[in-house]
C-alpha cells in the first residue's frame, strides 16, 4: 500500500538530519504527489549541530513536520486534504500546524513519548494512523 512506501521514504528522508539524538523525516503528500519534504533540524543559516555540549536538543531545533509545513508555505502547493507521513507522531504544537495547514490525515511510524499531539489531532477530526513498517 502507499501509506507504507510514503512512510518507507519518510525514514530514508530521516538521513538528512544532522541531530544525533533522534532523526526524523517527514513527507506531505496530495494526490499521490509529494508537495513538500522536512526533517528535524536547526533554521537555515544556523550551524547543523542539533544537540548541546550535554546531548539536550537545543531549543530552537525544529521539528520534521513544521519544517515540511513551513516550505510550504514558501512554495505554490497547497495543503488542504494532504497526508502527513512521519517517522515518529507528532507533538502538540505540530498538531496545531497540521490542523490549521489544512492536513486531513498523518500516518506515522514509532510513538513520540507524548502522546497529547496525537489526541489533539483527533479531536480536530484529522485521521491519525500508527503504520508500522
Amino acid at each position: 500500500m502507499l501509506d507504507g512506501r510514503y512512510l518507507r521514504m519518510a525514514r530514508i528522508w530521516a538521513e538528512n538530519s544532522y541531530c544525533q539524538r533522534r532523526k526524523v523525516g517527514a513527507l506531505v503528500v496530495k494526490d499521490k504527489m509529494i508537495i513538500s519534504d522536512g526533517y528535524n533540524g536547526t533554521p537555515s543559516g544556523f550551524e547543523n549541530v542539533c544537540e548541546d555540549e550535554n546531548g539536550v536538543t537545543k531549543s530552537y531545533v525544529l521539528h520534521a513536520e513544521a519544517n515540511a509545513i513551513t516550505k510550504l508555505a514558501r512554495s505554490s502547493n497547497n495543503s488542504d486534504g494532504s497526508t502527513l507521513y512521519i517517522t515518529a507522531s507528532p507533538c502538540i504544537e505540530c498538531a496545531k500546524l497540521i490542523i490549521q495547514a489544512g492536513i486531513r490525515r498523518v500516518v506515522y511510524g514509532e510513538v513520540y513519548r507524548l502522546t497529547d499531539g496525537i489526541e489533539l489531532l483527533k479531536r480536530a477530526g484529522v485521521e491519525v494512523i500508527q503504520w508500522e513498517v
